[in-house]
């Protein structure tokens, strides 16, 4: 499982998925604050993922903004 900063529902997230034989899934997200995160190079991560990574989530799929490419939520055991 990996994970990864991004924008969820106008909200910073980070967002964690897990890589299958040929694509990744989003596995789940959770909100956080940027004052969590004090040094610099977690603020430069911040910068870089939000840049490119922004999502819609509704009804258990994330939908990826300004591609229109949904992402079913899958639920692992």
């Amino acid at each position: 499982m990996s994970w990864s900063f991004a924008i969820v529902n106008n909200k910073l997230a980070e967002i964690y998925f897990r890589h299958g034989k040929k694509n990744s899934r989003i596995y789940a997200h959770c909100y956080v604050r940027r004052e969590e995160y004090e040094t610099k190079v977690e603020q430069k991560w911040i910068k870089e993922d939000t840049e490119h990574l922004c999502f819609r989530y509704r009804k258990g799929k994330y939908l990826k903004l300004g591609s229109g490419r949904a992402f079913v939520k899958k639920h692992f055991a």
